[in-house]
């Protein structure tokens, strides 16, 4: 986890602009004299403002941060209200549940959007708050996101433009075989499974069950992906736990030490949320128990009980992913794998179009299009590379699968950057070269999008990157080559 790369330190620079702007937000919360109680509200509605908006540009990300308010501010007078109220108070969760994943069908803003609304209806679980508080916790809420704003967009702004992330695998996506649709039933199963059940194990802190229900479901699409997303949950949750053993129950919520672990906390959860879900966890786990010692409410039978509340959920989003429209892990990794091709196909053809003199192909977009898909491909086939799988040949295909289109991806940002070059030329060598790429593709997908196929120019002088290009070529030839045997073999899953 930590030697996993960082290009411009961007984790880096994020983890620590996190942990300023939540400290503003407390740090105004305190001044402004409200209670203990809305100033922990106003540092997880900074985080959640700063962890889950994730447009691709700042002001897309602005924008998106200034309709948090609109429904933060129903869902917690909602929370206060219903708070003694169990049937009505569980409906309402569950809807806010159920349009919160469905709203990710929206991209980014839904997704942000749906998670800000699904946490602030637990963060008056977790505060057990009250109508009468209402007014200070909005108050902090509101202080808080114009805090982290302030920090985010104004004095320390990072200009990171990424490219959105890849629509869903295709197929039909209409009705209940839309995924956002689809997993809204399933999460929505999965949190009633939680309610109950938690609630039968304990009436006052039965919410985690529904949180790690909900979390498991996020950045999933197929039942192996839940899964292991689950085992990772309850094995973060498991190690902060024992980490929350030797440090949080021994300073009892004092207050200084406190604040600097939830500080150095909430650097881990931003530093390590793109690398290790479990150290994600971590984190969060061992910054709950701090949170519950400066309520006064910390001991060890209370981490107990999370750890058992943590296993209630994964087994209700386990329960969910088997029983509700249940998708394979086969029919999710083809998908990703015939996109990632495509895309490497898009990129040779757009780097061919640029090394014949076309000022307007640019191969970047395409690489970066590339690179979001291979992420994708990663996750869909975690379930089949994990230590614990027993299903040993689909693992070695699968691995073969992932290291050889890495090997792709590694030689299409080359070609890109040769073609970007405005000196580099395009000969005879390089137009074969390309068209047995586009073949190789064509073999195994058995059809592409239509590409401009580069018109045949007359042969030019020898040129230097002439050479540098047809070695990314031939070098992507050959791993495309490879490539059959993992694929066509038979099925990388059935399950």
């Amino acid at each position: 986890m930590f030697m996993a790369p960082d290009p411009g330190l961007l984790r880096l620079r994020a983890s620590l602009r996190a942990v300023l702007g939540i400290a503003l937000a407390v740090t105004l919360s305190e001044l402004a004299g409200l209670p203990l109680t809305a100033s922990i509200t106003g540092g997880l509605t900074a985080l959640l403002a700063l962890f889950t908006v994730a447009d691709p540009t700042v002001r897309d990300q602005a924008v998106t941060t200034a309709l948090l308010p609109a429904v933060g501010f129903p869902v917690l007078a909602l929370a206060t209200v219903l708070h003694d109220a169990p049937t009505p108070r569980d409906t309402i969760w569950l809807a806010v549940i159920f349009c919160g994943v469905h709203a990710r069908r929206w991209g980014p803003r839904g997704h942000a959007l749906g998670i800000f609304a699904f946490m602030t209806f637990f963060v008056t679980q977790f505060l057990h708050a009250l109508p009468s508080q209402l007014p200070e916790l909005c108050t902090a809420m509101a202080l808080s996101l114009a805090a982290s704003s302030a920090v985010r967009f104004g004095a320390w702004c990072i200009e990171r433009r990424i490219p959105p992330a890849p629509a869903p695998a295709p197929g039909d996506d209409r009705g209940l075989a839309r995924p956002t649709t689809r997993q809204a039933f399933q999460a929505s199963a999965a949190c009633a499974f939680a309610m109950v059940v938690g609630q039968v194990l304990s009436e006052d802190r039965w919410y985690w069950a529904v949180g790690t229900a909900w979390w498991i479901f996020v950045n999933t699409t197929s039942r192996g992906e839940t899964l292991v997303r689950g085992f990772r949950r309850v094995l973060g949750t498991v190690t902060g736990i024992l980490v929350g053993l030797l440090v949080a129950v021994p300073l009892n919520g004092a207050p200084a030490p406190t604040a600097a672990l939830v500080a150095l906390c909430v650097f881990g959860i931003f530093y390590t949320a793109a690398v290790s879900y479990t150290w994600m966890m971590l984190c969060v786990t061992v910054m709950a128990g701090l949170l519950y010692g400066l309520l006064g409410v910390l001991d060890a039978p209370l981490l107990a009980l999370r750890l058992a509340q943590t296993g209630v959920g994964a087994a209700g989003a386990a329960l969910a992913v088997a029983l509700i429209l249940p998708v394979t892990t086969d029919a999710v990794t083809d998908r990703w794998v015939r996109r990632a091709l495509h895309a490497v196909h898009a990129c040779t053809a757009t780097a061919a179009r640029r090394l014949t003199g076309d000022p307007e192909a640019d191969p970047a977009p395409r690489v970066a299009e590339l690179e979001a898909l291979l992420g994708r491909v990663r996750l869909s086939l975690a379930p089949l590379v994990h230590p614990l799988t027993p299903m040993r040949s689909r693992k070695e295909r699968a691995r073969q699968v992932l290291t050889l289109l890495d090997d792709c991806a590694r030689e299409a940002r080359g070609l890109a950057t040769v073609a970007a070059d405005p000196d580099a030329s395009h000969g005879a060598r390089l137009t074969a070269a390309c068209r047995r790429v586009e073949s190789t593709l064509e073999t195994l997908l058995g059809a592409v999008p239509p590409h401009p196929s580069p018109p045949r120019p007359p042969e030019p002088a020898h040129h230097p990157h002439a050479d540098q290009a047809l070695a990314h070529l031939h070098a992507l030839e050959q791993a495309l080559a490879q490539l059959s045997h993992p694929l066509r073999g038979s099925s990388l899953a059935e399950a």
